[in-house]
């Protein structure tokens, strides 16, 4: 009895270490469903506060999975020196490669060539990683275009194109740590600068350069106090009739602050307004009358480019790019895949948004 007794207690013993080793993989993996692995992927996000990123992160997961990859997906809640130990961690447990959404395009040199040394390729997902050799594509949107959209938007709901004129318009950029966010203004300056220069439209604020108008960490308060400080020195006696906003959850900061002045009635209306990333809220809000339009980049489009490419990289493929030129990281042009991307208003947010899967009726009520 005391020979069965001790055979039966190291028996469990290999059970419970057997299954202890079966879940200590990484905590925000993705598994591969059963069988052996092909490695884990390091995911590196910037950010859970915007609903993009979070969807993003799932996405690539998801995708990874399917292909027989095991995820490590990190968030460094817009702090930098977290992203850089977040990736170093990352190395040290020997990822087979790196995706990364920089929360700073400059401040990754050097844990990226770290991740150099131990041979492990970076994928740049959606901003471009700035000075360093070590990246070896981009997956991204036409960010140019995303831009020209926004202010093309402006431009037709005022009626710029017949002639008609002028408007008083206030202009917001992204973050200046955000390669993108100078894409994005560079294109609706495109369209917007012909009609400022002919004084159809009017910047009261005279605000109109990049470092004047750009919103640190793409923040809706830090938007929504500039948009406070705009209202009071240069509307008192007049009207603001359309923001240029490079994203929604700014935009949402904007009309706080013009919906705390009065904005909204019928006898002052709602500036037009531009943002980007077809967030539920700013949905919501397009479906309620006040934001006018967004962009939609449909982040399951991306993850799965960017999964292919790392799945080309480690399998000794060629990763599908289209765009060779546009975007230089000050060291070397990186090859880029450029998704298209869609302007999104309550005209067509059913055909873009419903039809296609990416909300529910349900979501948007």
């Amino acid at each position: 009895m005391k020979k069965f007794s001790v055979m039966a207690l190291i028996l469990a013993l290999v059970f419970v270490i057997a299954a202890c080793g079966k879940n200590n993989d990484n905590g925000s993996s993705g598994d591969d469903g059963g069988g052996t692995s092909k490695g884990t992927i390091g995911i590196a996000m910037p950010t859970k506060s915007s609903e993009r990123w979070v969807k993003d992160g799932d996405n690539m997961v998801k995708e990874f999975q399917k292909l027989g990859y095991k995820s490590d997906l990190q968030y460094g809640e817009d702090v930098i020196e977290n992203q850089v130990s977040q990736i170093e961690n990352m190395i040290t447990k020997g990822v087979k490669l790196l995706v990364v959404a920089a929360i700073d395009g400059e401040s990754l040199t050097d844990v990226l060539q770290k991740a150099a040394d131990a041979k492990i390729p970076v994928i740049a997902y959606d901003r471009l990683i700035k000075k360093t050799e070590h990246v070896s594509y981009y997956a991204t949107f036409d960010n140019f275009k995303v831009g020209v959209l926004q202010a093309s938007y402006i431009e037709d709901k005022l009626g710029l194109k017949d002639g008609k004129g002028p408007f008083n318009v206030e202009l917001f950029a992204g973050s200046p740590d955000d390669n993108n966010a100078y894409f994005f203004f560079d294109g609706a300056m495109s369209v917007l600068k012909p009609y400022i220069d002919s004084g159809k439209l009017v910047v009261k604020s005279g605000q109109t350069k990049f470092d004047q108008v750009a919103t640190l960490r793409w923040d809706g308060g830090v938007a929504q106090s500039r948009m406070d400080n705009l209202l009071s020195a240069n509307y008192a006696d007049a009207n603001v009739d359309a923001v240029l906003s490079p994203y929604d959850g700014i935009t949402i900061g904007i009309l706080s602050s013009l919906k705390g002045v009065g904005y909204g009635s019928a006898d002052k209306p709602l500036p037009v307004t531009s943002g980007q990333d077809a967030e539920l809220a700013s949905v919501k809000s397009i479906l309620a009358g006040e934001q006018t339009s967004t962009i939609f980049k449909d982040t399951r489009e991306l993850a799965k480019v960017a999964v292919k490419m790392a799945d080309a990289v480690l399998t000794g493929g060629k990763p599908e790019i289209n765009d060779e030129k546009t975007y230089n990281n000050g060291v070397k042009i990186v090859p880029s895949y450029l998704l298209v991307p869609i302007s999104v208003d309550k005209e067509n947010y059913k055909q873009v948004l419903v039809d296609s899967g990416y909300y529910t009726e349900d979501q948007l009520k």
